[in-house]
């Protein structure tokens, strides 16, 4: 599987929020209510300038969003199938050569649930490191939350 990041493009909106309200990546995500299309559609005229899209074999396939020297992602759960694990590895080595190549970043860092294990050991399959943990509300319910980061 070859993949690629790309900007987003303003056709990307509407591919994009089916995959972010799958139940699964709602379940990971620290916003877990079902986005809605308005709600979708003024993040995006907010954010699409630090948004990537993911192509696995030239198929969009998941985001990357970087804010400054964070980032988070998710996939096509549904559109990748058995493919995800590889399109997550592929994903996770992309959007951290983009960071420290095209962005030009020092450190990158994002935040993952802590029950979120397939995700924290990937992140430290790439050089992440867990730096601190904290609790914090995800839509009402506390939750513990890890900050891993790495150096480029």
């Amino acid at each position: 599987m070859t993949g690629v990041l790309r900007p987003a493009r303003d056709s990307d909106r509407d591919l994009v929020l089916p995959w972010r309200n799958h139940p699964s990546v709602r379940a990971v995500s620290l916003t877990t209510h079902e986005i809605r299309p308005d709600e979708h559609a003024a993040w995006w005229a907010r954010r699409s300038g630090d948004v990537l899209i993911y192509e696995a074999d030239g198929v969009p396939a998941g985001v990357v969003i970087f804010n400054g020297s964070t980032w988070s992602f998710y996939l096509d759960v549904d559109g990748l199938g058995p493919r995800l694990l590889p399109a997550w590895m592929r994903l996770e080595s992309e959007a951290v050569e983009y960071a420290f190549g095209t962005l030009g970043l020092d450190t990158l860092g994002g935040e993952t649930l802590a029950d979120n294990t397939q995700v924290l050991a990937l992140h430290r399959r790439f050089g992440f490191r867990e730096t601190r943990r904290y609790e914090r509300l995800v839509d009402g319910v506390p939750k513990t939350v890890v900050w891993t980061e790495r150096n480029r």
